[in-house]
């Protein structure tokens, strides 16, 4: 997530700031409970053997982004959506907060880069990842895993981490955790605009009864 041609402004350092609270930064319960990771990796390996689709959300990306993008995987998992992107021939960067999927990513889809990281304090040029990206991907329910009081923070790391003009995508159900709502009320501070919402991955229309939002927004240029 091969690079292309265009203006990527400079490379850019996330600020590091602490977190703004002590409450934990993540309730993905594989970090206390390995198995359980170990289990929700090999879920959907079996998925993935049974010729289940697995890659709306990766095939969005590939459709919002220049050929030979560089792209962000946030919250990638055992990096199904990151991987796909990277066979595509994107520059992929994988980050994860839980050891045992970025292992399980790196073993599945070795094209990309994987590393372990916490969104809500993602400093990647701190990791050795200096160049910013074209886009951005937190895909299905990554932000219900980050407690409410850090979800802004998350946003607002993940955008920082992007060129002028690019994009994100993000999921979230709508009556609960993350909710539209909250990424509308979390975007002005990140610098993202909205410029699409959908009720899926593959684009059927957002109506006031979605029970998902997929949102497409952009980091404004600067001025």
């Amino acid at each position: 997530m091969t690079h292309h041609d265009h203006d990527r402004g400079g490379s850019r350092r996330a600020p590091v700031e602490p977190a703004p609270s002590s409450v934990p930064t993540s309730l993905w319960p594989g970090l206390d409970d390995p198995e359980h990771s170990r289990w929700y990796a090999e879920r959907f390996r079996a998925m993935a053997r049974t010729g289940r689709d697995l890659l709306g959300e990766s095939r969005l990306v590939d459709a919002l982004a220049p050929r030979g993008a560089r792209l962000l995987d946030a919250g990638c998992g055992p990096g199904r959506h990151g991987g796909h992107l990277s066979r595509l021939g994107h520059t992929v960067v994988g980050v994860d907060i839980d050891p045992e999927l970025v292992a399980a990513a790196a073993e599945d889809h070795p094209g990309a880069t994987w590393l372990v990281g916490d969104l809500v304090s993602l400093d990647l040029p701190a990791q050795g990842e200096p160049e910013p990206f074209d886009g951005a991907l937190l895909a299905g329910n990554v932000m219900d895993f980050i407690p409410a009081e850090h979800q802004a923070e998350a946003v607002r790391r993940v955008a920082a981490h992007l060129v002028p003009d690019g994009f994100v995508v993000i999921g979230c159900r709508v009556g609960r955790g993350f909710t539209p709502r909250d990424l509308d009320e979390a975007s002005p501070a990140a610098g993202l605009r909205l410029e699409q919402r959908f009720a899926t991955w593959d684009l059927r229309p957002w109506t006031a009864d979605s029970d998902f939002c997929v949102s497409v927004l952009r980091r404004r240029s600067a001025t």
